[in-house]
């Protein structure tokens, strides 16, 4: 069983930066891949980001590409996504999840309890 814990979210003014962090505990997710996805106000859960379980294959949505960045330390069994450039439309919860299954099609087993990010105008 693994938890995730999201943090680093907060108030933020249009234009300026972020870093989320989503650290494991439980057991190491080192193989896991982990993505992040938001959720705004009366809107459904959307995809932001994905990163491979050695972190050299990433995966963005288009909203965020060249503005947001997902890494990961395995060795401190976190993940980070670096928002830059943030937008009012980035106001969300963020929340990570882990896929621990690595198969062709990526299943989300684990998840967080989220962090809110609000970007003022």
């Amino acid at each position: 069983q693994v938890q995730l814990v999201e943090s680093g979210g907060g108030l933020v003014q249009a234009g300026g930066s972020l870093r989320l962090s989503c650290a494991a505990s439980g057991r190491t997710f080192i193989s896991y891949r982990v993505g992040w996805f938001r959720q705004a106000p009366g809107k459904e859960r959307e995809f932001v980001a994905r990163i491979s379980w050695a972190g050299g294959i990433t995966r963005y949505a288009d909203s965020v590409k060249g503005r947001f960045t997902i890494s990961r330390d395995n060795a401190k069994n976190t993940v980070y996504l670096q928002m830059n450039s943030l937008k009012p439309e980035d106001t969300a919860v963020y929340y990570c999840a882990a896929d621990p299954y690595g198969g062709s099609s990526v299943k989300y087993d684990y998840w967080g309890q989220g962090t809110q990010v609000t970007v003022s105008s």
